[in-house]
């Protein structure tokens, strides 16, 4: 058993593949499974993390789809605000693998789902994406035939795909119980469901997570027999759980969740690879420099760093990641933005709920 441990790398052992190379040093944490090139056409989705991968993957020179482009004209602060450049298509943010599933069934079947249209002051909103159009829309119609479009320009998306790049959120989700039709927001944080609906708290198993995975990955594959995933889980915690339990412990557990699925399901499926960026930004040597004063939004140098390991990886970027000039010991030494600046450069429907802090 010994001669084991002797044949084994550096970065197999705790203090020399982690304490000692601190949080810019770490070496081998992903080894593709398959390449990855400028010209692979990419599609992204996922939480609100997800949203820094796109721009991060544009600006290394990726080929990242985009099926729903901002109008003509459209200056960037409104075409973000609409939705427009998050992602490769204009759905917002998935943060369960129960919304993915959700989003690729309906765009086989064409269901447009009559119970996802929510009011607000007399304005309806496509509550499966409810942050896409934020003054809503003047009637349930305009509502159909704005997502009708929606995912017949995402059908094109999908079959285009060679590289599909989805980062995992949430557990926590709500559902109408008549249909279990899913919902990236809480009735009332952004509009309201019909009057009868039931909408209700719903936290996904590992079970369910893995399940969800494996029909979305089954459904891509029908768009595109050759198309891949590459799965990450969002270093973001939770801003507020209803689970009953302390939002540490809610967060921990959902993370855990989400983890291990990612590891069971790219474990299992040679064409699913994982990008470790929770790993990256939350493992002890980094001592929490990568968070802003919030501990919760990442910092630009801590999506930096998660890039940079994965298109180092890649061999798409041959320059070793770097820390910022910063004070010794400051949270932000490694990050010379501003972190609510940069934090407010993402939309993100799940940090609403915050202002219903009493």
């Amino acid at each position: 058993m010994s001669d084991l441990f002797a044949t084994l790398p550096p970065s197999a052992f705790w203090r020399p593949g982690v304490v000692e190379n601190g949080p810019f040093g770490l070496a081998g944490l992903i080894q593709p499974k398959f390449p990855v090139t400028r010209e692979s056409a990419v599609a992204t989705a996922g939480s609100c993390f997800a949203q820094h991968v796109g721009r991060a993957l544009r600006r290394a020179g990726i080929a990242v789809l985009d099926v729903e482009p901002a109008p003509r004209g459209l200056d960037a602060a409104t075409a973000q605000a609409y939705g427009f450049g998050l992602y490769s298509g204009r759905y917002g943010n998935i943060y369960t693998a129960r919304q993915l599933h959700q989003l690729l069934d309906d765009c086989g079947t064409e269901t447009l789902r009559t119970e996802a249209v929510w009011q607000r002051d007399g304005r309806f909103f496509d509550a499966l994406r409810p942050s896409v159009e934020p003054d809503g829309c003047a009637s349930a119609a305009e509502v159909s035939a704005l997502r009708r479009f929606h995912l017949g320009r995402l059908r094109g998306l999908f079959e285009r795909t060679q590289l599909f790049v989805f980062t995992l959120g949430l557990t926590e989700t709500w559902a109408d119980a008549a249909t279990g039709t899913v919902f990236p927001s809480a009735p009332g944080v952004i509009a309201e469901p019909p009057l009868g609906r039931d909408v209700r708290f719903h936290n996904l198993s590992y079970t369910e997570v893995l399940g969800d995975l494996a029909a979305a990955r089954k459904l891509l594959r029908q768009f595109n027999p050759a198309l891949r995933m590459i799965l990450s889980v969002s270093p973001v915690p939770l801003t507020a759980s209803v689970s009953g339990r302390h939002v540490l412990v809610a967060n921990s557990a959902s993370k855990a969740i989400l983890r291990a699925a990612a590891d069971e399901f790219s474990s299992t499926h040679p064409d699913v690879d994982y990008v470790p960026s929770y790993e990256i930004i939350t493992h002890p040597a980094a001592r929490g420099r990568f968070y802003a004063d919030n501990l919760r939004s990442v910092t630009q140098a801590g999506v930096d760093l998660v890039m940079a390991t994965f298109l180092q990886a890649h061999s798409l970027d041959t320059q070793p990641p770097q820390p910022s000039l910063g004070g010794e010991g400051s949270p932000q030494a490694d990050d010379t933005t501003d972190p609510q600046a940069h934090d407010e450069a993402l939309v993100c429907e799940e940090a609403l709920v915050e202002a219903f802090l009493k």
